[in-house]
């Protein structure tokens, strides 16, 4: 009506073909560096560090490097199936052509950083762990061996610490086999073997479990690195040399088996009905919730996350400004949370608090909010919380609107879904 859809661009999704003669674009922001490098490393989750076996003490020696996730994959050119984020899985990518009816579950053509198809991007350089890793040996004055492509790989008895780099590839519109490779924890297993002070860091999108080799004395320390981006080595070089610390915190749990998660069946459409239906009868009983209304123990729960430094926490209060069921505005502050977090460590660190609600008739306890707070070494700070209506609701099928029911409620807060020192509970 209005004749605004006249001479209108047609939509594009870029380039196709980047080889054809095309207009140059750099639409990189010079501001956002830091924010790149800042997300990268609070993406790394420390979740294992036997006798502080991290931050490094002192420059290594010598240092050992093994996995073939540790370097950049071969090919960063104009290929499509780079821009769907498969160059370092060549199998997959023929799995997206129709050529390939499987492909390995890790990404073995070289380091990941990004996840596959809508998620990949192409950025202006990879700054690989291996790379970043001589880097600083060089500045150090380290020795640096690296073998990435044996299963078995020989260990130099001189080496002050092996780090084993594997990875776990995922992206839309393909399904795991499962949540581990035996490949990838055979070669961990092979170099623990053989190094007293090995460590492990994993890049994957999610889960992958770790049990096949997290109780080996001679794994020190495991890392789950995530998919870091462009300064995914820079980062990790942070972490280990100790001029960054850890912060970040698992967004969900590491189970001991594949069997302790709720099986997914697949579902859709049926051949003789054409209305595709799946029936999530597990409800909100997802992850932890799951975990916690079943009572199984997770090798590492959500939320839970190491860092340099110890933090305690006290002095929680709970102020419930209108202890009734009555109001109708859900996002009203119902109550407000507070609690101190004391960094009683050793070294300046990041803590990010977590506060959880126990709601009568559901789960044993739901996130409702998290605090990422910075502390120097015996500095302490109150964390505050707003909880609403709708955070401490349910929602009424028959009444098709969300309730808040009359009941006991419970209030945690604390570093983890299984750490939570702090609970105070009320009536409404």
């Amino acid at each position: 009506l209005t004749g605004q859809h006249t001479d209108f661009p047609t939509p594009g999704v870029g380039m196709k073909n980047l080889t054809l003669p095309h207009e140059q674009v750099d639409a990189r922001i010079p501001e956002s560096r830091p924010v790149i490098l800042e997300g990268a490393i609070a993406g790394h989750v420390l979740i294992k560090n036997v006798d502080d076996a991290l931050p490094f003490r002192k420059h290594p020696t010598m240092l050992s490097v093994f996995g073939y996730d540790a370097t950049v994959p071969k090919t960063k050119n104009t290929d499509k199936l780079f821009e769907l984020g498969y160059t370092s899985s060549p199998e997959m990518g023929q799995a997206v052509l129709g050529k390939e009816e499987h492909f390995d579950q890790a990404a073995k053509g070289g380091t990941i950083i990004s996840g596959g198809r809508a998620a990949a991007n192409s950025p202006p350089y990879i700054s690989d762990p291996l790379s970043a890793i001589q880097h600083r040996a060089a500045k150090d004055g380290s020795w640096v061996n690296w073998d990435l492509s044996s299963l078995n790989p020989d260990v130099n008895g001189a080496s002050d610490v092996c780090l084993v780099f594997i990875n776990a590839m995922a992206t839309e519109g393909w399904d795991r086999d499962g949540l581990h490779d035996d490949s990838s924890d055979g070669l961990v297993l092979n170099v623990a073997s053989k190094c007293a002070n090995t460590v492990v860091v994993i890049h994957a999108a999610g889960i992958r479990l770790v049990d096949q080799w997290i109780e080996h004395p001679n794994v020190t320390a495991t890392i789950i690195a995530h998919l870091p981006g462009q300064d995914s080595g820079k980062a990790l070089v942070k972490l280990l040399y100790g001029e960054a610390g850890f912060s970040g915190k698992l967004p969900y749990t590491l189970a001991k088996n594949e069997s302790d998660y709720h099986p997914y069946a697949p579902c859709g459409r049926e051949p003789d009905d054409p209305n595709p239906q799946c029936d999530f009868t597990e409800g909100v009983y997802v992850d932890y919730r799951a975990f916690d209304a079943r009572n199984i123990t997770p090798r590492y729960e959500f939320g839970y996350g190491l860092s340099y430094t110890k933090f305690e926490y006290s002095s929680l209060s709970v102020n419930v400004k209108e202890a009734s069921t009555s109001a109708d505005d859900l996002w009203q502050t119902f109550a407000t949370v507070t609690a101190t977090v004391t960094n009683i460590g050793a070294a300046p660190g990041e803590e990010v608090a977590q506060v959880y609600v126990a709601i009568p008739n559901s789960p044993p306890k739901q996130l409702r909010g998290f605090e990422k707070v910075p502390l120097d070494q015996g500095e302490s700070a109150e964390i505050l919380f707003e909880l609403t209506r709708r955070d401490l609701s349910v929602w009424d099928v028959v009444k098709q609107q969300w309730v808040l029911q009359s009941g006991s409620y419970t209030i945690f807060v604390g570093a983890s879904s299984r750490d939570l020192p702090l609970a105070e509970s009320f009536d409404v």
